[in-house]
This record gives structure tokens, C-alpha cells and sequence, in this order.
């Protein structure tokens, strides 16, 4: 009795035969179908099975064959039909993957590399009839592609690169299905994008390879190198190379906007050619980040006088987007179009200019010379697909010898416009000066004005109440000589008056006292009214006998102190001194 696990198979040989029975395997074979000495097609599966004698059959246990996840069985076939020649991979056949050995032989399995493999999961598999290799299925990155080489099928069309592109595979993983819708060997046009991919590498090799980006502000034209030969659509006027439909060998008519594109760069050209303002500098110390002038330098010309100066020139050009495939397939690179038309082209326009003037002239006529450059420019590239859209004349580097009298000259008459300059500053810094002068005094101007003012309205009002004093004082005198008048003839009528009547009293008196009484009386009144001093206050008299010197100096100080107490008390009445 033989017992085979549950997860192994058994791999029987047989020793030998019975009498009558086949011995050997035929030619060639190497596993028995039936029932010869030697490999048996059939594995025991798990189970148990009687009549196997030790003496007769050999059995030998082995594991399930199990392809990892991640994986691929590529199975290689010990026994078969040979391969067809030229063939490198067995066809398929139906053997339910490689478990049923004698349905592989029975329905013409080939022997050697198979084009079928297993994937991942576990299989019985005699492996005295099969060998499995076990291989990594195949990862495409993201941004990447697989560009696909085809190991087996038919041979290339003559004069082409790469096979036909043919579907129904399933991105080469049924290589079947490949072969049966006419693939070829060699190089495939269409890629695998990313992604995994359950491949026979027996049957395809992988390339990994970028995508194609078409920048922004680029359009991408595609120049193929594969398919049938087209038919040209650029028309008869252009005679620099064909323009062709999309899928035909040649430049394509219609390009790639921006974006990333799964292109197989080994079958096709994707040529970017830039479609905004493209600057190109002919200066030694400028170059743009395109690159595309870093060949291109300061011209060098020469005057209608010899002199040679340099000039450096920016011009600017636009490849419209519908034009660029012409420009690719007339100069192949936007690099080639600047070095074989531009270059020239614009080099030789401004030596000639320059020959027809002077230095000076070009110098002074630069903006009529700029704009000639830019019409003629324009006119020229035309020809060639492409735009101008501005050219500018940069720096212009005269020879020395001619630019020091000019630069001599011209600082003498700038320093003449500067003295000039400065004159103009000086007087208009003194009436600064001045007006400041001014404006700080206007508050005294101001006062003294004023002043003025005040001083002729209070001369006015002097002169207006000196006048109307002068008329009060003549209205006063006029008022005090009636005054007077009328107070005279009223005093000189009393007076009179009263003379008359003291002329009457007087008659009178007179006649009742007499004259000379009358006199001495008016006398005696008058004396007496006006306080008139007869006797003396003092009198000092000398004594008899011989001290009477002594007694008249002795009065003199006795006066004398007497009028020193005078001078602060009261006068004392009059005494008469002796």
C-alpha cells in the first residue's frame, strides 16, 4: 500500500515490465505513457493506492509546486514534440496548467520553454516532466513605461525597425494570443504604461524608460520612425522634407500639446519646440537660460570711414504652433534653425548696414536703424516658418580714438550747461535769499504799516481836534470878549455907578467933616486895612554911663537869637528893648 499526503504528490518509476508487455520508452521519450519501464507521466495524487510492489515501482514524494504572490511559473517541458525550426518558445497547449502531463503529450506539447507560465497558487506538477522557474512578475513606476521587446514570433517586415502593432494579447501577457494575431519579433512600437504586468520573460524583455513631457509653452512634433511610408502633406512650395498624417514614418503634421506622453522613444522622436517669445542675445556676457545663443557673440562691423565698432543685438522671434513641424523638418532643431538662418541672417544684415554710414551716423540714427532691422528681419524669416517679432540694437562700442574728441567735447558743453546751470541756481538762491529775507520781516513790515496807519489816523485826529480846539478856542475867545465885553460895560456902568455915587457920599463926607479930616481918616483907613507897620518891633537903645557899647551888642545877639526862634515859633508880640 502506498499512502501519499495530502500536500505532496507521489513520482513513480517503474523498474521493469511483464513479459509481453512494452519494455522501453520510444526514441527520444523520457516519461511513459504507456505503462513502459522507466518515469511515469502520471503523479499519485494524495491518497492511498494498492498493487505498487516495492520490487516493481519506485515512488517518490514531492511538495505541491506553489508560485508565489508576486510571481510567475515559466515551465520548460523535459519531453514533447520538437520545436519547429526557427521557433524559441513551445506553443500551448491544453493540459490543465501543466498538471496533466499526458494530456500535454497527447495534444502535441513541445518540448522546451514554454510560452504559457503559471501564476500565483499551488500545483500539481510532475516535476520529472516539467521544470518550473519561478520569476518576479513585472513592475512599471508611475511616469515610466515599458518598452517591449518581442523574443519570439514572426520576423520583421523588411525596412522596418519594429513589429506591427497587433492586439488582443492583454499588454503581452497572453503571448499566445500575440503570436496568433501576427506578432512580430524584435522591438514592439506600443509600451506598457505603469503598473504590474504577469509576463513570460522568456517570451518579452522590458526596457524601463520616462515618459515624453511636452513642457508648457512647447509643443511636442513627432518625427516616427516606423509605419508605412506617408504621404506628404506640406504641399508643393515646400521642398525641405515630407510632412505626414499621424501613424506614418515621418514628421507628423500634428503635434503633442503639453503633457506627459507615453511615447517609445526607441520608434519615436518627440522634438519640443517652444512656442512663446524666444529671445536670442548676440553679446558676449548674455546668454539666455534656453541656450539656444550660447554660440552667438557681439558683432563686429565696420563704418563707411573703416572704423570697426561693436554692437551687441537681442532679437526676438515666435515658431507658431502649426509651423513648428514644418521648422523641424526643414532645420531638425530649433538649435539648427538659429546657427544656419539667424545667425547668418542677422550678422550680415548689420555689417552692410554699417558700411553704408558712419559712426556717428549709426549712433544717431539708431531707433531708424532698429526699426529697418526689424522690418527686413521679419521679411527674411518668413521664408523659414518663423516669426520676428522685435529686433533691438543693445550696446554700440565705438572705436576709442573716434570717442574721446566726441567724449571731450560733450563734457565741455555739459560743464557749460552745468556753470550755466549753476548761475541760474546762485540767482535763484539770492532771490530765495531775498524773499526769505522778506518773509521774515513781514511781521515788522506789517507792524510798521501799521504804524503808519495808526500814526497818520491819530495825526488826522491831532489835526481834527487841533482844529476843533482852535474853533473852541476862537469860539471860546469870540464867547469871553462878549463875556468881557458885557461883564465891562456892566463893570464899567457899576464902576461909574458906584464912583457917582462914592463922589456924592464923598462930596458929602467932605462937607460934613471937611477936607483935611476927611483926609486924615482915609489915611488912617487905608493903614489899618492894609496892616501897615508904623512902629518897630524892636528897638534896641543905648543906656547911659560907659557900658553902653556893651549893652547895644548884647541887644544886637539878643536880636539875633530872638529872629532864629522866630524862624520856628510864632512872632511874639512887638517889645521895645532897652
Amino acid at each position: 500500500m502506498i499512502i501519499v499526503p495530502e500536500d505532496k504528490i507521489g513520482l513513480v518509476t517503474k523498474k521493469f515490465v511483464l513479459l509481453g508487455a512494452n519494455r522501453t520508452l520510444p526514441e527520444g521519450r523520457i516519461v511513459a505513457l504507456n505503462g513502459e519501464a522507466g518515469y511515469q507521466v502520471d503523479p499519485l495524487a494524495p491518497g492511498i493506492y494498492w498493487g505498487y510492489w516495492v520490487w516493481q515501482y519506485t515512488v517518490n514524494y514531492e511538495i505541491f509546486t506553489e508560485v508565489p504572490i508576486g510571481q510567475v511559473g515559466l515551465i520548460e517541458a523535459k519531453d514533447g514534440a520538437t520545436l519547429p525550426t526557427g521557433a524559441m518558445l513551445a506553443q500551448s497547449v491544453e493540459c490543465n496548467n501543466f498538471q496533466d502531463g499526458r494530456l500535454f503529450l497527447n495534444n502535441g506539447g513541445q518540448k522546451g520553454k514554454q510560452r504559457r507560465y503559471i501564476t500565483a497558487g499551488k500545483y500539481r506538477i510532475n516535476t520529472l516532466l516539467f521544470k518550473v522557474s519561478m520569476d518576479d512578475i513585472q513592475v512599471v513606476p508611475a511616469g515610466q513605461i515599458g518598452i517591449i521587446t518581442a523574443l519570439d514570433g514572426a520576423p520583421l517586415t523588411p525596412g522596418q525597425i519594429a513589429g506591427e502593432e497587433v492586439t488582443g494579447h492583454n499588454n503581452y501577457q497572453d503571448f499566445d494570443a500575440f503570436i496568433k494575431a501576427g506578432g512580430q519579433r524584435g522591438l514592439q512600437i506600443q509600451p506598457i504604461l505603469s503598473g504590474s504586468y504577469s509576463l513570460n520573460k522568456w517570451a518579452v524583455k522590458v526596457d524601463l524608460d520616462n515618459m515624453t513631457e511636452v513642457p508648457i509653452g512647447h509643443v511636442g512634433v513627432v518625427i516616427s520612425y516606423v509605419g508605412k511610408d506617408g504621404v506628404d502633406t506640406s504641399g508643393v512650395g515646400f521642398k525641405h522634407g515630407n510632412i505626414v498624417s499621424p501613424g506614418e514614418k515621418g514628421v507628423s503634421s500634428k503635434g503633442f500639446d503639453p503633457g506627459l506622453y507615453a511615447i517609445n522613444k526607441r520608434t519615436h522622436k518627440v522634438q519640443n519646440i517652444p512656442t512663446t517669445n524666444i529671445v536670442l542675445n548676440w553679446a558676449d556676457a548674455k546668454n539666455e537660460s534656453h541656450n539656444l545663443d550660447k554660440n552667438l557673440s557681439t558683432i563686429t562691423v565696420r563704418s563707411s570711414e573703416g572704423f570697426p565698432f561693436n554692437l551687441d543685438v537681442a532679437q526676438i522671434i515666435h515658431i507658431p504652433a502649426d509651423q513648428a513641424p514644418y521648422v523641424t523638418a526643414r532645420f531638425g532643431s530649433v538649435e539648427n534653425l538659429v546657427s544656419q538662418v539667424l545667425e547668418p541672417t542677422i550678422g550680415n544684415y548689420f555689417r552692410n548696414s554699417a558700411q553704408k554710414s558712419g559712426v556717428i551716423d549709426f549712433l544717431n540714427s539708431r531707433v531708424d536703424r532698429q526699426n529697418e532691422a526689424k522690418a527686413t528681419i521679419s521679411e527674411a524669416l518668413k521664408e523659414y516658418n518663423v516669426n520676428a517679432v522685435d529686433t533691438l540694437i543693445g550696446d554700440i562700442v565705438p572705436p576709442p580714438e573716434l570717442m574721446k574728441p566726441l567724449t571731450d567735447r560733450k563734457i565741455a558743453k555739459e560743464q557749460e550747461i552745468t556753470y550755466d546751470s549753476e548761475m541760474k541756481a546762485q540767482k535763484i538762491r539770492q532771490q530765495l535769499e531775498s524773499e526769505t529775507a522778506l518773509a521774515n520781516m513781514q511781521g515788522q513790515i506789517v507792524t510798521a504799516d501799521q504804524s503808519v496807519n495808526i500814526a497818520a489816523k491819530k495825526a488826522d485826529a491831532a489835526v481834527k481836534e487841533a482844529d476843533g480846539k482852535a474853533k473852541s478856542v476862537v469860539l471860546a475867545a469870540e464867547a469871553e470878549a462878549s463875556r468881557i465885553k458885557v461883564t465891562g460895560s456892566a463893570e464899567a456902568a457899576r464902576i461909574e455907578a458906584i464912583g457917582e455915587a462914592t463922589a456924592v457920599a464923598y462930596q458929602k463926607q467932605v462937607a460934613a467933616m471937611g477936607q483935611d479930616n476927611f483926609s486924615r481918616l482915609k489915611i488912617t483907613e487905608e493903614i489899618g486895612k492894609n496892616n501897615i507897620q508904623i512902629i518897630p518891633k524892636i528897638l534896641i537903645g543905648g543906656g547911659t554911663g560907659t557900658d553902653g557899647s556893651m549893652n547895644g551888642l548884647m541887644g544886637l545877639k539878643l536880636m539875633e537869637m530872638m529872629g532864629n526862634e522866630s524862624n520856628s515859633t510864632p512872632a511874639a508880640p512887638a517889645e521895645t528893648a532897652k
